[in-house]
């Protein structure tokens, strides 16, 4: 498969969060904002190239019993990475996403891709399919945040877009918007495929 292919692939035609409903629980949890939102996917774009291609790297080494735990271990490592980078040059977004940053380790995102990509291709084009996948991931969040920041707040990015005469919607800053945001997106996303299929 050609490295286009692969991007295209993980990115698009199989996303991690509309295609395989993973992934889902940092994308209700950050997506009142834009900025947090871009952020959380950066994050998770770095844990996913970089881990992916560690994984894909040693994995003729890595005894199969062991196999999950190893990945988990070089998945922390790079988690870890961020969030020391977050708190020693962007305190205010390290404390604003709160745990979450700490909770990329345990996305079914990363385990997946290390588990059905990196565990069997090269380095490279597991790198690839890392930043594909994060690509993906952080363009649904960043969906979701555009809603839900603009109707709840009138900004985007935290510039103020609607005037005063617009009416904030408090229900788009809680979090059961980013349920039905979510849902919205994977509904119209996946619609048109059933149809033809």
């Amino acid at each position: 498969m050609k490295k286009k292919e692969i991007f295209i692939t993980s990115a698009f035609t199989q996303n991690s969060v509309w295609r395989q409903i993973l992934g889902i629980c940092s994308a209700l949890a950050v997506t009142n904002l834009m900025l947090n939102s871009l952020v959380m996917g950066l994050g998770v774009i770095f844990t996913l190239a970089l881990s992916s291609f560690t994984i894909s790297m040693i994995r003729d080494l890595i005894p199969k019993r062991i196999r999950m735990m190893v990945q988990t271990l070089i998945i922390a490592s790079y988690v870890i990475i961020v969030d020391l980078f977050l708190k020693a040059y962007y305190p205010e977004i390290s404390k604003s996403l709160g745990p979450y940053v700490g909770l990329i380790i345990t996305n079914c995102i990363i385990m997946g891709r290390a588990e059905a990509f990196a565990g069997k291709n090269a380095p490279i084009d597991s790198m690839i399919d890392g930043i594909g996948a994060g690509v993906g991931y952080t363009l649904v969040l960043l969906i979701i945040a555009f809603v839900r920041e603009l109707f709840g707040f009138g900004s985007v990015f935290g510039i103020p877009l609607l005037g005063d005469w617009w009416t904030k919607w408090s229900i788009m800053v809680m979090a059961p918007s980013a349920f039905f945001m979510l849902a919205i997106l994977i509904w119209v996303i996946n619609t048109p495929k059933l149809k033809r299929g």
